[in-house]
């Protein structure tokens, strides 16, 4: 089993830039992937950014990119780094972690998450 804690989640304005973090405990060796979704009212779950455990490889979603940095702290902790903030960022942020291969940006290969954190940008 493995257990998830997301913080850093509040209100920012348009432009600002907050860190959300998500802390892992349990199983924390057999981790493959963790991965950032948001959620905003009335729309699905989508990939914001991932950081594969073994190698340490990153990507994130056109929406984000050059804007948010995914990184791991330490070996129980992964942080999202988000600058330069936009109304349209505005969502519950969750932590996902999976233990084996698959779609990184498919929510259904995921079968750890948090509780998440709520973000709100202001224009």
């Amino acid at each position: 089993q493995v257990q998830l804690v997301e913080s850093g989640g509040g209100l920012v304005q348009a432009g600002g830039s907050l860190r959300l973090s998500c802390a892992a405990s349990g199983r924390v060796s057999s981790i493959y992937r963790m991965t950032w979704f948001r959620q905003a009212p009335g729309k699905e779950r989508e990939f914001v950014a991932t950081l594969r455990g073994t190698d340490g490889w990153t990507t994130s979603a056109d929406s984000v990119k050059g804007r948010f940095t995914i990184s791991r702290d330490n070996t129980n902790t992964v942080s999202l780094q988000m600058n330069s903030l936009k109304p349209e960022d505005t969502a519950v942020y969750y932590c996902a972690a999976t233990l084996r291969l698959g779609s990184y940006s498919d929510p259904r290969n995921y079968g750890y998450w948090g509780q998440g954190t709520q973000v709100t940008v202001s224009s």
